[in-house]
């Protein structure tokens, strides 16, 4: 009998792990964004949503990387997080979060 719930025990958890990581997606997806050159913002999984950061007088700082004010999207992000959208090669594609003060 237990076998017979694995794959769905499985499923569960396998979803239940990827929403978060997809939530932020969802939303860039669904508004259809893309930055000043054209590109989309948001492709599978390459889009990061941060928590914990520091600012500086010029940008915020993310895991130990200076990402300027000015590169945000003119799109403020619903969850409040600051959000980052890489290309394959890790330069960044779209910024969003508030500015501090705004």
């Amino acid at each position: 009998m237990p076998r017979i719930f694995l794959p769905a025990l499985l499923f569960a958890t396998v979803c239940f792990a990827a929403s978060p990581t997809l939530a932020h997606e969802n939303w860039i997806s669904k508004g259809g964004l893309k930055n000043a050159a054209g590109e989309w913002c948001c492709g599978a999984y390459d889009c990061k949503s941060y928590t914990s950061i520091k600012t500086s007088a010029t940008g915020w700082v993310l895991d130990g990387e200076l990402v300027p004010f000015d590169e945000a999207m003119p799109v403020p992000p619903p969850d409040g997080q600051v959000t980052v959208c890489r290309r394959p090669d890790g330069t960044r594609r779209c910024v969003f979060g508030l500015k501090p003060g705004l």
